[in-house]
């Protein structure tokens, strides 16, 4: 595995992290507004991920999106630490991890964050995430149709409890923020009227093809930080997750022709769109030419308003990671997960 120089310095192609815009938090804490998302365990082994995780670091990167779940983190955790060894302090990365559904039960939160925490070799997180709100876990590779034996709707004294352990993590220093994923704007509501400590984000799947207004604007409102997943509309995403309908954002017309203003792949528009409309994108790469065009979308020549009104009016409300497999009974549609009329589905 590449070693990273010492004292810490960054690539002369890359980008200095000094430049990269940050987005503050209801806490006060900055977060760099751009991060790499490091799952691929579909497509790419832990160690590649781990490389790239080295790579990114090299180029300007501060921001990683790591979990469980993933199965890389025992991975990435050596590279944070050779990246802390070669110069750069810890004070200076923000490393987010997740807590998977099948640890819900709230005396498995403990162990399963320490155990993210030893896997990643730090002292603390950042940001630690309920990965999804439903506890349905499913086996590795299964398709769309697989369910969990187990498996049950969104119960909100439930999530209360596993969010009141994620507080404590907060109140023991082991953690600095905690927040949400796949969530909706009816169960963040009753989130925001019970949790003693506010989430500080929500990551959520956004791209040009799939913007969610309404859930994105209510996330801001409430003060919390939307992370936008699949900022380029996850084009190495597991097969089981693709259907027939699914937009493909860089083969839109309107971001190819801005692509083509810029001289850059349509990926780099869609990522400096996510920058510029204020959410956290955390695209996903192994390639350095890729996660360096990523990182300079964010602080190079912004999209003109034209432009920007231009990638509103592309939205086609086309999800891509659907989360059929968290479904808890037969003959149910994956709508059913994401409380489209306003009302969560028991």
């Amino acid at each position: 595995m590449t070693q990273m120089p010492a004292p810490f310095a960054i690539a002369e192609d890359g980008v200095d992290p000094a430049l990269v815009p940050q987005k503050t938090l209801w806490t006060g804490a900055r977060m760099p507004a751009i991060g790499l998302g490091t799952f691929g365990s579909d497509r790419f082994s832990s160690e590649q991920i781990a490389e790239a995780v080295l790579g990114a670091a090299s180029v300007g990167y501060r921001h990683f999106d790591c979990a469980k779940i993933y199965g890389n983190e025992h991975m990435i955790g050596a590279s944070l630490e050779a990246i802390q060894a070669g110069g750069l302090a810890r004070k200076d990365m923000w490393v987010t991890s997740k807590l998977w559904n099948d640890k819900h039960d709230p005396a498995d939160v403990m162990p399963t964050f320490k155990e993210s925490l030893r896997d990643l070799r730090l002292d603390y997180l950042d940001l630690y995430l309920i990965h999804w709100p439903f506890p349905n876990h499913h086996a590795a590779g299964v398709d769309v149709t697989s369910r969990a034996a187990n498996a049950k709707p969104y119960i909100h004294d439930e999530f209360m409890a596993t969010w009141r352990e994620l507080e404590k993590l907060v109140d023991l220093g082991l953690v600095r923020h905690i927040g949400t994923s796949n969530m909706t704007i009816a169960k963040l509501k009753l989130l925001l009227r019970d949790a003693r400590i506010k989430p500080a984000c929500n990551e959520m799947e956004l791209h040009p093809c799939f913007q969610q207004p309404d859930l994105y604007k209510f996330v801001v409102d409430a003060g919390i930080v939307p992370i936008g997943f699949a900022p380029i509309g996850s084009p190495t995403r597991p097969d089981r997750d693709r259907t027939e309908d699914d937009a493909v954002d860089i083969e839109d017309p309107i971001i190819v022709a801005i692509a083509k203003r810029l001289g850059v792949h349509p990926a780099t528009v869609c990522v400096k769109w996510a920058v510029q409309r204020g959410q956290v994108p955390i695209p996903f790469s192994i390639y350095r030419n890729e996660y360096l065009s990523n990182l300079r979308a964010a602080v190079s020549e912004p999209l003109t308003d034209a432009e920007m009104r231009a990638i509103a009016g592309i939205d086609r409300n086309s999800r891509l990671i659907k989360g059929q497999v968290f479904l808890w009974k037969e003959g149910q549609s994956w709508e059913d997960l994401w409380d489209l009329d306003g009302t969560i589905a028991q």
